[in-house]
C-alpha cells in the first residue's frame, strides 16, 4: 500500500525524534567539582577559636576538639571576654587582690543573661592565653572564674602533630 506524501513526511519527522537522548557528562563533572570544593572550604565540623593576632597559643598533643563556650583572651596587653576589653594584663599582674573584680562582674553578668544553663549548673569558660603571659595573671583569672558560675575552666592550645617512633 502506497502512503500519501503527508504520511511519509510524518513518519520521517517521527523517525528523527526516536533517537535516545545523551547526557553531556563534562558539564556535570564541572558542576560536581565546584560543589565539592565549595563544601570542603565551608566545612565547619571543627570548632573555630577566636582569631587574635596578639595571642600565640602554646602547643600540645591534645586530642579533644574545643566546644562552643565563653572565651577569655589574654594577650600580653589586654584581657578580653568575647571581644570586650575587661582589663589590662599588666594591671592584673600588678594588683594585690587574688581575683580580678571586673572579670568577676562580667562573668556574673553573662551568667545572669544566659538562658542555656540552670542557676546551680556549672558553666564552662575557655582561656586563650598567649604563651608569654605570666602564670600569676592566669592564676588570678582562674580564681576569678571560680567565684562565678563558670567553674569549668579549659585552656586553648595549638595541636602539634605527633612524631612516629621508629
Amino acid at each position: 500500500m502506497k502512503k500519501s506524501a503527508r504520511a511519509r513526511r510524518m513518519a520521517r519527522h517521527h523517525g528523527k525524534h526516536k533517537t535516545v537522548a545523551t547526557l553531556n557528562l563534562t558539564s556535570l563533572m564541572d558542576i560536581f567539582t565546584i560543589l565539592l570544593i565549595f563544601l570542603l572550604v565551608n566545612n565547619n565540623n571543627a570548632a573555630k577559636l577566636p582569631d587574635n593576632q596578639d595571642i600565640q597559643l602554646p602547643e600540645s598533643i591534645a586530642q579533644e576538639l574545643p566546644s562552643e563556650v565563653l572565651t577569655i583572651q589574654v594577650s600580653p596587653n589586654d584581657v578580653i571576654v568575647e571581644g570586650q576589653r575587661i582589663a589590662d594584663t599588666e594591671a592584673v599582674k600588678a594588683q594585690q587582690e587574688r581575683t580580678v573584680k571586673t572579670l568577676v562582674d562580667e562573668l556574673n553578668f553573662r551568667a545572669s543573661q544566659s538562658l542555656g544553663a540552670g542557676a546551680d549548673e556549672e558553666r564552662e569558660v575557655m582561656i586563650l592565653a598567649d604563651r608569654e603571659v605570666p602564670y600569676a595573671v592566669i592564676k588570678k583569672l582562674m580564681r576569678s572564674c571560680m567565684e562565678t558560675p563558670y567553674t569549668k575552666v579549659a585552656f586553648a592550645v595549638l595541636k602539634v602533630a605527633e612524631e612516629e617512633d621508629e
